[in-house]
């Protein structure tokens, strides 16, 4: 059985307009069907909560939902959109989005993302944490698929 890298950008928002939402749901999809690249978690402790937590989901519940229907993307935001709780006004949205745009990594995860690639730690490589993190998924599937 294969396994796949996430392959949708955390700067990548659906029809709701939240980044990292269309990430997410990718993840856990492949989580539950068992094809998610080892070292991705379904649900991690960054981007993943901060998004669940934005919008006033439970992560249990979204897993379980993922896991269980194995829903389209449409169908999971149309899931959201009638979960009690949840806050999905364009202010909360707004917020979360900058939130996820502005994180920035640590230094060491910074300069290991950046060796791995060849990259040199000199400032010239866009060092917000989707950037360094597409950059991540990059090397991870030319890793696994392309090699």
């Amino acid at each position: 059985m294969s396994k796949y890298v996430p392959m949708i950008s955390s700067g990548t928002a659906g029809p709701l307009g939240a980044l990292h939402l269309p990430r997410l749901w990718q993840k856990v999809s492949l989580e539950a069907a068992g094809k998610l690249a080892d070292g991705y978690p379904g649900i991690g402790g960054g981007y993943d909560s901060m998004v669940i937590a934005a919008l006033g989901l439970n992560a249990a519940a979204v897993k379980e939902f993922i896991s269980k229907s194995k829903p389209t993307y449409p169908q999971f935001e149309g899931w959201i959109k009638k979960q009690p709780g949840a806050k999905l006004d364009k202010a909360t949205i707004h917020k979360s989005n900058v939130a996820i745009a502005g994180y920035i990594h640590a230094d060491e995860t910074r300069k290991g993302i950046l060796g791995a690639n060849g990259l040199s730690d000199d400032g010239s490589v866009l060092s917000d944490a989707v950037n360094l993190n597409n950059l991540d998924d990059w090397f991870e599937f030319h890793a696994a698929v392309l090699k």
